[in-house]
């Protein structure tokens, strides 16, 4: 099992967090596999995925001995947090805020990731004890609204959740992000050829051009 530091160290290592919101468990599956062969250290298994839980096992079975920190999305309760955590999940990450997750996380010393979109959620979501602020929904704020929050506050340790791509990613650490969180620009890669090495190449183009810009 991964220790709170390592798990960190996973995401602001690499960068990224990989989120899979997939509509079959067969596929998060092989999408993860496939994604943590191209490099990728940090999985999100959303528990819109049917039997979601059953998953991160799978994985944290697989990788957690291996450096991989295995994580949880759409955790919305303590209940659910503490249900995550004994599915093997390291990491929590939730769209809101929502102090008794957070607390249940630090109990067990799992990473939280927790949703904010304004200066004053994020502030209240750092001083709920959350490891790193959500940024989101993205889709209505780009990197120069990250850029703008991070003027006043610059010690916020701030994840864009979505919107982030190869070609955009550079724009996403010189506004002032920690790490990433990407979706179907990984996820989906096989889904025409059918081949789970493009979302390995996916997966290791997207590392790249992290590394690239920062």
């Amino acid at each position: 099992m991964l220790k709170k530091h390592e798990v960190l160290s996973a995401i602001v290592d690499t960068g990224v967090v990989l989120i899979v919101r997939l509509d079959d468990p067969d596929e998060a599956l092989a999408v993860s596999r496939a994604a943590v062969a191209g490099g990728i250290r940090a999985l999100e298994i959303t528990l819109s995925v049917p039997r979601a839980l059953d998953v991160v096992r799978t994985l944290a079975d697989e990788f957690g001995d291996r450096g991989v920190a295995v994580g949880v999305g759409t955790v919305l309760d303590a209940e659910m947090a503490v249900a995550s955590v004994q599915a093997g999940a390291r990491l929590l990450v939730s769209p809101n805020l929502n102090p008794e997750m957070i607390r249940a996380a630090n109990r067990y010393q799992a990473v939280t990731i927790s949703g904010a979109f304004t200066p004053t959620e994020i502030v209240a979501t750092m001083e709920a004890g959350a490891d790193i602020v959500k940024l989101f929904p993205t889709e209505i704020a780009g990197p120069g609204y990250l850029r703008t929050v991070m003027a006043p506050l610059a010690q916020a340790p701030i994840l864009p959740a979505g919107g982030a791509t190869v070609d955009n990613v550079g724009e996403w650490f010189a506004a002032g992000a920690l790490a990433v969180g990407v979706g179907s620009a990984i996820t989906k890669a096989a889904r025409v050829s059918g081949d789970p090495g493009d979302v390995t190449r996916a997966a290791e183009k997207f590392l790249t051009a992290v590394r690239g810009a920062r």
